[in-house]
């Protein structure tokens, strides 16, 4: 099939054609005037159409070029920690995670060191700081949502609106929810708060981002955040099963301050393709920012390995996961073989013990906060603790 372009131009080739060669014609009838006439307004038309297909084109082209200007590489072994982290995030005992003696803090990830970590208690949500020394680099990690039923979380996604825009970006819009539970909660001013405190102590060292499901989303506005806030330049972000953000506008914006982003997705995994992205309306819906990496498993029977595809510059692949049904919440808890969701059931449980209260400390709404410098030493706790664990 030709494209519009080449169709235009044969049109009025012919258009051309069709009237030099009447015009040999000795003896004209009105009708064969009023035919050629008829030609030549739709040779003008179909010029005019040429032309302006041109031109969009251009700018399509040019967008794209912008889009492919730098992509993010993609690392197997890095996956692999931050997933770590991604779904370390995700625990309620504080003393373990604090101390980093919890049941999800160790392999790839024994080696860090927390500096903060954040509770917003009244919106149920969880982030950390620290400094991973293998890695040679801030951690920074968000919790995905902590709702007892993620089934109704997924089902209120396909129907989130473009509501808000994004400060100083034309045309830019997000998601308000995933906007606000960032910039509107206590987790940001935290987060920077940590972030400062290790490039003191530390210096100019790489700050990865990452976050599962919702945590994300929240990780992604923080890289952007980073960079426009602090100036940071060294800000890489790895995300796993993340929902889309904001429309085509904010897509670019991102990846041209934040290029060296990857977003992990898992086979049929459902939360990647919401909000919904509808093809015949790209600039009007949301759209993913690059560079996505598809995980999913081939084979036959007992034989089945996991391909890890790496996708293009758009955003949208359709050959990655677009080019399934999202469908499967399975999918969505599992990446790499680590799981992804909270310990308990039973939302927004807080487990402290009471030797780790002298390092915590509430905001005026009531958001827990345990902080304490790179220099101290904290105990290492013995995670069988017994009843000396308080439930908040």
């Amino acid at each position: 099939m030709q494209s519009p372009l080449a169709e235009a131009h044969l049109s009025y080739s012919v258009a051309v054609y069709s009237t030099a060669d009447s015009s040999r014609e000795q003896t004209t009838s009105p009708y064969q005037v009023m035919e050629r006439r008829g030609w030549l307004i739709v040779a003008v038309f179909i010029c005019l159409f040429a032309f302006s297909s041109c031109r969009e084109l251009k700018v399509t082209v040019k967008h794209k070029h912008n889009q492919h200007h730098h992509l993010a590489k993609y690392n197997h072994t890095l996956a692999r920690i931050l997933v770590q982290y991604a779904s370390a995030v995700y625990l309620s005992d504080l003393t373990e995670l604090f101390t980093w003696t919890c049941s999800r803090c160790n392999g790839l990830t024994k080696d860090f060191e927390m500096v903060e970590l954040i509770v917003d208690v009244k919106r149920c949500l969880q982030a950390f700081v620290g400094v991973a020394t293998d890695l040679n680099a801030t951690v920074i990690a968000f919790r995905g949502t902590q709702e007892r039923s993620i089934q109704n979380w997924v089902e209120d996604l396909y129907w989130k609106q473009l509501d808000i825009d994004y400060p100083g970006v034309d045309g830019a819009m997000v998601h308000h929810g995933f906007y606000t539970a960032y910039h509107n909660t206590s987790l940001r001013p935290g987060v920077l708060r940590a972030v400062q405190k290790v490039k003191e102590l530390y210096g100019d060292i790489k700050i990865m981002v990452t976050g599962h499901s919702m945590g994300g989303a929240m990780a992604a506005l923080c890289g952007l955040d980073l960079r426009l806030s602090l100036g940071e330049q060294n800000v890489q972000v790895m995300t796993f099963g993340q929902p889309r953000i904001g429309n085509a506008v904010f897509a670019s914006y991102f990846n041209q301050l934040v290029p060296d982003t990857i977003r992990v997705t898992n086979g049929h995994d459902i939360v990647p393709h919401l909000p919904p992205y509808y093809y015949h309306f790209p600039q009007k819906t949301y759209r993913h920012f690059p560079r996505e990496v598809w995980l999913y498993n081939i084979g036959l029977g007992s034989l089945i390995y996991t391909v890890e595809k790496v996708c293009d510059g758009s955003g949208e692949d359709p050959t990655c996961s677009r080019s399934v049904r999202g469908n499967s919440i399975s999918d969505h808890l599992k990446y790499y073989g680590v799981e992804m969701g909270c310990d308990t059931p039973s939302g927004c449980r807080i487990v402290m013990d009471p030797r780790v209260v002298a390092y915590a400390r509430k905001d005026l709404d009531d958001n827990l906060i345990l902080s304490r410098e790179l220099s101290d030493s904290i105990l290492k706790l013995n995670t069988d603790r017994g009843d000396q664990g308080s439930s908040l």
